[in-house]
């Protein structure tokens, strides 16, 4: 499955659920909040756009944001929203396109970064982050924590969520690092929608190191963007690295 592939133009047409799931208040509120803060005053450089969930509402507090966007439809969505002159957004990948200008913070929500399926890119993505920024600039990561504990032995998927209209479960290649989400929707009728999406995961550890390999320092990590603290416990993290004030 490749990347252009999954967030095709169907995919873009039902990404948004205004008022619930990521869209809901109480997810969204906290993760513009504090990317406001974080961006201390500059401008910020979202990778993986998308459809400008984040990136909305984060300009509409005052901060400018330009985003990178590997899928023209869902640019085509976020269009609806705001124009080129209020967000701008640079066509390509988040591993090597370049945005014009300098930025006082750059961010990657909601598990992107694990959209990019080799060690190499993700590293690669550190790294352009850093090209991005400014001496002191932060590049922020929300990510989930690989749930191998619920892995049964000798078994491949794990089921995270089951409900009367929906199912989601994971299915695993410990070898080589990667997941693929499956996403069953269905009604009363004996037909269902499947949607799949390809990963690699990463460990909170492996995070630390490719930052470093880009020239980050971990700021602070916590297991929310309220700032709850990070346990052994937390199934996802809010991570901050930060580029040295002078390098």
């Amino acid at each position: 499955m490749e990347q252009e592939n999954v967030w095709d133009a169907a995919t873009a047409r039902h990404y948004d659920t205004p008022g619930t799931g990521m869209f809901a208040p109480e997810v969204l509120e906290p993760t513009v909040a504090r990317l406001a803060e974080l961006a201390d005053g500059g401008a910020a450089l979202e990778f993986a756009i998308g459809t400008g969930r984040v990136a909305v509402p984060l300009a509409g507090r005052g901060v400018p944001v330009t985003g990178i966007e590997l899928s023209e439809p869902m640019v085509e969505r976020l269009r609806t929203k705001a124009d080129e002159a209020t967000i701008p957004v640079v066509i390509g990948d988040m591993a090597t396109t370049a945005a014009p200008g300098t930025y006082r913070l750059v961010y990657l929500v909601y598990n992107t970064i694990s959209n990019l399926l080799t060690q190499a890119e993700q590293v690669e993505c550190f790294r352009n982050a850093a090209r991005h920024l400014g001496p002191g600039g932060r590049f922020v990561i929300e990510l989930w924590v690989p749930e191998l504990r619920t892995l049964p032995p000798g078994k491949a998927a794990t089921v995270w969520r089951a409900d009367a209209d929906y199912v989601g479960l994971d299915t695993y290649d410990i070898l080589h690092q990667r997941v693929v989400s499956h996403h069953f929707r269905f009604d009363d009728t004996e037909r269902a929608e499947l949607y799949r999406s390809p990963h690699r995961y990463i460990w909170p550890a492996e995070l630390d190191l490719m930052a470093q390999l880009a020239g980050f320092d971990l700021e602070f990590r916590h297991a929310d963007w309220e700032g709850d603290a990070f346990t052994a416990e937390s199934r996802s993290h809010v991570s901050v690295y930060r580029l040295p004030v002078n390098p």
